[in-house]
């Protein structure tokens, strides 16, 4: 059965400058790693229809093994829906072996203005099987964070 998760934060930032750090390739790769991993964008290509492939490194993976190897999750993500400063969609697909992390993942990050920030909040939908919730919503609420202080810093 389709699984979704769904993570959320207020952003002490605009929709535009939040939206432009969805779609700049070095703040992805300062903000996107969730705690405990570093990324690195090999493809870029920022339109609808483009996407990017990134490696997402373990820096301890001892506990946390990859779904590509053992240190590494490699996805590619293709840029489905970009309407500025309102919502960027997503189709990831893990590198991996294992069936359980097979299919196409659908991340939606809606923008809304709320107050002097925004509200962002996260929609995976068709989350592989393999992805244990739990982790997963903890690993985006991480990214959120370390969204929020890159955006927050900038600003």
């Amino acid at each position: 059965m389709a699984r979704t998760d769904r993570v959320g934060r207020v952003i002490a930032a605009p929709p535009e400058v939040v939206y432009g750090a969805l779609l700049n390739r070095e703040a992805l790769e300062a903000w996107l790693p969730p705690e405990g991993m570093r990324g690195r964008i090999e493809r870029w290509d920022p339109r609808p229809g483009g996407g990017f492939r990134m490696v997402l490194t373990y820096l301890d993976p001892s506990g946390s093994p990859g779904k590509t190897s053992d240190a590494t999750d490699v996805v590619d993500i293709g840029f489905a829906d970009l309407v500025p400063n309102e919502r960027v969609v997503q189709r990831a697909v893990f590198e991996a072996d294992d069936p359980s992390f097979a299919g196409t993942m659908t991340m939606t990050w809606h923008l809304a203005a709320a107050g002097d920030g925004t509200e962002v909040t996260v929609t995976a939908a068709d989350v592989p099987p393999g992805i244990d919730q739990a982790a997963h919503e903890t690993g985006i609420a991480s990214s959120l964070a370390s969204l929020a202080s890159y955006v927050e810093a900038a600003g």
